[in-house]
């Protein structure tokens, strides 16, 4: 009995959830929404176990694009269709497309070969950009990849979310960490009040 129970405790995991959307206005006539990934796992392919982001659909569709270049002849799980009617203030197709994105991430993540990626750790676990993950993962930055997770400003304890003291451009300093909550759009003004959540290398990849 004692044996099988830690053989339970050592069994890998890897939890995400997508929730809390926050509508964010980008200038007089342009808003968006994005969307808090909450990740815990104790899986050695992650170098964090804990981690909070805030990722916009359409970074998720460069997610995608990226894991179809490594997919080869796999087929990749979907994303929620673009809608042209999509209303940035109608709670069930934001309800919707969370719970697509998240089952999205979820088949991602339970696909080992996607998990040889550095994009997709930089997507899930750091604050860049998606221009400076590109540059990251390409060996073009001054930091590694490894570097930039561990130097990410958001973990994710108990359910919430914590904001570290490192939130300043990782590429202008070599011990900070950038902050990117868009890829298309620079943040001009505080994000507005959308709905409560109903809840509220070879380092890096030791597994490969």
């Amino acid at each position: 009995m004692d044996s099988m129970l830690e053989n339970l405790s050592k069994t890998e995991f890897i939890s995400i959830c997508v929730q809390n959307p926050r509508l964010h206005k980008d200038d007089l006539w342009h808003t968006h929404v994005d969307y808090e990934i909450c990740l815990q796992t104790n899986s050695m392919c992650f170098r964090k176990k804990t981690s909070c982001v805030r990722r916009r659909y359409s970074e998720f569709v460069w997610l995608r694009h990226c894991l179809e270049q490594n997919a080869l002849i796999m087929e990749l799980p979907k994303l929620p269709h673009w809608n042209p009617f999509f209303s940035l203030r109608n709670t069930e197709q934001v309800s919707q497309r969370m719970k697509g994105l998240q089952g999205f991430l979820e088949s991602v993540l339970h696909t080992p070969l996607l998990l040889s990626d550095s994009r997709l750790h930089l997507f899930l676990q750091s604050d860049l950009s998606i221009t400076k993950i590109e540059r990251c993962a390409h060996g073009k930055t001054r930091y590694t990849v490894a570097e930039a997770i561990q130097r990410s400003s958001r973990v994710y304890i108990s359910g919430s979310e914590h904001k570290g003291s490192c939130d300043s451009d990782c590429e202008s300093s070599s011990s900070s960490s950038g902050l990117g909550l868009s890829v298309d759009t620079p943040m001009r003004g505080s994000p507005l009040p959308f709905y409560e959540s109903s809840d509220r290398d070879p380092e890096l990849f030791r597994c490969l």
